[in-house]
Parts: structure tokens; sequence; C-alpha cells
């Protein structure tokens, strides 16, 4: 089979979105606030939203199943403070259970963080929890950024982020690190923003120690890893002057790094640098670039036709879509297995 370990539910019902627009205007007139009960959307809208789009293209694409996540520019940490996040993270996260639900073997659920600009990622704690223990969630986004391009956030490898690191070791339970909205007009939002977080994250990892305080935690860098395979030269010399193990021994054994890279030349660089052991099969679909390349005639996110055109063998392609996944994601791989598959 075919795991898609990368999508967002980019085409949720237009209520959600502006529910939020309510929420936003309510942190200056709190008489305009919406309440939990005045977002509506039924079985039905949410059929609609997802069998026209990401159920489409995946049949059309040959993939089986998509880990499943709130759109990842609409969590938007930096708006509002933890109370606001804590209600949009879970309006957010429920909408994607509910797809899960209604479409249980093509949709794992993954679960946002309530994450907020300067409070203490605890906080995060309970809806973790609740995600894990009652939406049976494989998954967590993480935001090393939560305060939208500024990067007021301490270093992934701080001891601010422990408990979280705690609470996913507990539940076994992997995270794919990835930022949301860009406010710094420095930085377009998944021109760059994305882009610098992938490769400000493995660095941040590199540098630290973080896994030898926490050897099974297991990260995903998005998006190919940023600058990462272009400039692995250069990881590895600032590994060795920061008197670091080589990056196999220092940070593979729980980083890993997805095929959102949207064009063939990419692709076959990750896939020439990065072990196979370490790349997760994704696409991202209804993300951030959606057009057709006119130079292939397909979409640029159509990720598995760069994949199948890549010179690999047929051990290292099956991990790659399918049984890496698994092994990262021990609770999916749990999920199939109860599914017969």
């Amino acid at each position: 089979m075919i795991i898609d370990c990368h999508g967002h539910y980019t085409t949720a019902p237009p209520a959600l979105a502006a529910w939020r627009d309510r929420q936003i205007a309510g942190l200056d007139d709190p008489a305009s606030a919406p309440s939990r009960a005045d977002l509506e959307i039924g079985d039905d809208e949410l059929r609609e939203s997802i069998e026209s789009n990401q159920l489409r293209l995946m049949d059309e694409r040959g993939i089986d199943l998509t880990v499943f996540s709130p759109r990842a520019s609409f969590m938007a940490h930096h708006v509002g403070d933890f109370k606001t996040s804590a209600a949009w993270a879970s309006i957010c996260n429920e909408l994607c259970f509910r797809v899960s639900s209604l479409y249980p073997e093509r949709f794992a659920m993954a679960a946002m963080l309530p994450q907020s600009p300067g409070v203490d990622p605890a906080t995060c704690l309970p809806e973790l929890t609740r995600c894990v223990e009652e939406y049976g969630a494989v998954a967590l986004n993480l935001n090393p950024d939560p305060s939208g391009g500024h990067w007021t956030a301490p270093p992934l490898t701080d001891r601010s982020w422990y408990p979280v690191y705690e609470k996913m070791a507990e539940y076994d339970i992997p995270a794919m690190v990835h930022v949301s909205t860009s406010v710094n007009p420095a930085f377009h939002t998944t021109g760059a923003h994305y882009l610098n977080a992938d490769t400000t994250t493995f660095m941040q990892l590199v540098q630290g120690d973080l896994f030898t305080d926490f050897p099974t935690l297991r990260l995903v860098i998005p998006h190919g890893g940023g600058a990462v395979p272009y400039h692995w030269g250069r990881f590895r010399g600032l590994a060795m002057a920061l008197g670091k193990p080589e990056l196999a021994e220092h940070v593979l054994n729980n980083v890993f790094f997805d095929t959102c890279v949207y064009h063939q030349p990419g692709i076959d660089l990750l896939l020439d640098v990065v072990p196979p052991k370490n790349i997760l099969f994704a696409s991202e679909m209804i993300g951030a670039v959606r057009d057709i390349d006119p130079c292939t005639g397909f979409h640029f996110d159509d990720t598995r036709r760069y994949v199948e055109a890549a010179a690999l063998p047929a051990e290292h392609r099956s991990a790659i879509q399918e049984h890496n996944a698994r092994t990262v994601y021990p609770r999916l791989d749990a999920l199939l297995k109860r599914q017969g598959r």
C-alpha cells in the first residue's frame, strides 16, 4: 500500500473559516465572539469537501491512506492567546477526527497543538492527551515558531519543550515539525517560512543532544527537509566543528524527511543523499503548490510520479511508500493491522 504521511484539511467547509473570522474579531469585541455551538458542519458537508478533493486525487494517484491534520497555515498560533488557540485547535482536531471516522480506511487523524507565543508548551498536554486517547491520533504537528515568523520561541532542544516530548515518548507517537502562517513580511509563508523552518529545525537538532534524553523520540521534517539534503556536507561539517558524532549516529535514528518536493531532480537528490530508511512518502496535496507543471503536464504535488520514476531498488521504494511510515507511526501501524492491512 501507499501511505501519504503529510495531508492537511485545506478544503474544510467555508463555515470553519467564517467561525475563525468571528473568533478573531471577538478578540477586539468580545460580544461578537462565537461559541463552539455556533459552528454547524454536517457529515454531508464533510463528505462533499473530501470526496471531490483529497479522496478524488488519492484515488487518481493510487494513494491508499493519508495522515490527515488541520490546515497548517490555519493553525496561526500567533493569533490571540492560549485560550484562543485552545478553542481553535479543539475544533480543527474534531473535524479531522470526523473525517477519519467517515473514511476510516483512507484517513488517519493527526492533531495540531494549542500553542501560543511565550506560553509554556506543557499547556498543550490536555489537548494532546484528548486527541490520542479519544480520537486515536497517530501523530502530532509541532510548531517550532508559534510567533508566526519572528522566531521568539527557544530552540526545540530547550528543556521547555520536554513536557511535550515526555508525553510523546509515553504514547510512542511522532510529531511532524511544521510551522504555520508567517506574519513577518520578510518571509513568504510557504515559499520561505516553511523551508526556513525545516532547515532551522534540523540545525537545532544537530546543535543539541535531544535524543540522548529522548532516544525513542521521532520527528518528521516536512518538505524534503528544506535545504538539508542540498547542503548535507555543510551539516556534516558543522556537526564535526561542534564536536558531535556523524549525522547518522547523532540524529538519523530519530529524524525523518518526507517527499513533499515538487520536481524530479529534487526528489532524486533527496533519495541520493538521505538513507532510504529516513524517507517517508508524502504529497501535501491541495496544499501550497496546486497547479499543473507545464513541463510535465501533471500536478506539481503528484509526488508518487517522482518516487516511481526514481532509480530505486524495489525494497527501498516499498519502504518509502509504506513500511517506513509503519515504523515511524506505530499507532498507524496498529490501526492498519486492526483493519487487516
